[in-house]
């Protein structure tokens, strides 16, 4: 299914406040409310819109400092890859993720309390993923901008 200019405001007007009403978000959009809840059902049964979720302030739960972490692994077998996925989705503080090209395997993104924290989660986790030959850590000093909303 393709999407139109009003499928495509009602995905940006989620995107900057998922808890609006229906009759709020019609009226952003100039179409009727029942119109567009069936136009915001069929977004969500297409695959278009995933979820709805809170966005959590990092500060007030404690976790204010971002790491990047780049990994090499040993090899590039499907196996280990696998291994080390498996494992990586298992630590609470990775927040992402990434496949990547490049000098690097995977990017990941991990959120900590403090560079003691890390240490921590570095110990009790990363230095036990399976595959790993070499790892990078990059402490964010600053989050110059930062969005979950895509391009629409």
């Amino acid at each position: 299914m393709s999407i139109d200019t009003t499928d495509r405001k009602i995905l940006a007007a989620l995107q900057r406040d998922g808890r609006m009403s229906n009759a709020e978000l019609s009226e952003q959009v100039n179409l009727s409310p029942s119109a567009c809840h069936r136009r915001v059902q069929r977004l969500e049964a297409d695959g278009y819109i995933r979820n709805y979720v809170a966005l959590l302030d990092a500060r007030k739960m404690s976790v204010p400092t971002t790491v990047f972490v780049e990994i090499t692994l040993q090899g590039q077998a499907e196996e280990v890859l696998n291994a080390f996925e498996k494992a990586v989705a298992r630590i609470p503080d990775v927040l992402e993720c990434h496949l990547m090209a490049g000098t690097a395997d995977y990017i990941l993104k991990v959120v900590a309390e403090n560079t003691e924290d890390f240490a921590r989660i570095h110990r009790q986790y990363l230095s036990r993923l399976p595959g790993v030959a070499q790892m990078q850590s990059s402490f964010a000093l600053r989050t110059v901008f930062k969005t979950t909303a895509l391009p629409v």
